[in-house]
């Protein structure tokens, strides 16, 4: 694979996401997880048709999860 010329703007670019990298991981987390391709067809259009971003469900389904647990202490 051929790498795409260098230009003034993409080294500015790269020299700007080196000197925040560790911004950046400081202030952002990444999970890298799998499931189900079928599971994750569907979620991915559910959450398409409703406009709900990913982040969404996930604040979402971690709320409701300390509800629940709260209701069980």
């Amino acid at each position: 694979m051929e790498k795409k010329p260098e230009t003034p703007q993409r080294i500015v670019r790269r020299r700007y996401e080196d000197k925040h990298k560790d911004e950046r991981k400081a202030a952002h987390a990444v999970w890298g997880t799998s499931m189900n391709r079928e599971d994750f067809d569907k979620l991915n259009k559910f959450l398409k048709e409703h406009g709900i971003k990913k982040v969404e469900l996930i604040y979402a389904g971690w709320l409701a999860l300390e509800e629940q647990y709260k209701n069980k202490q």
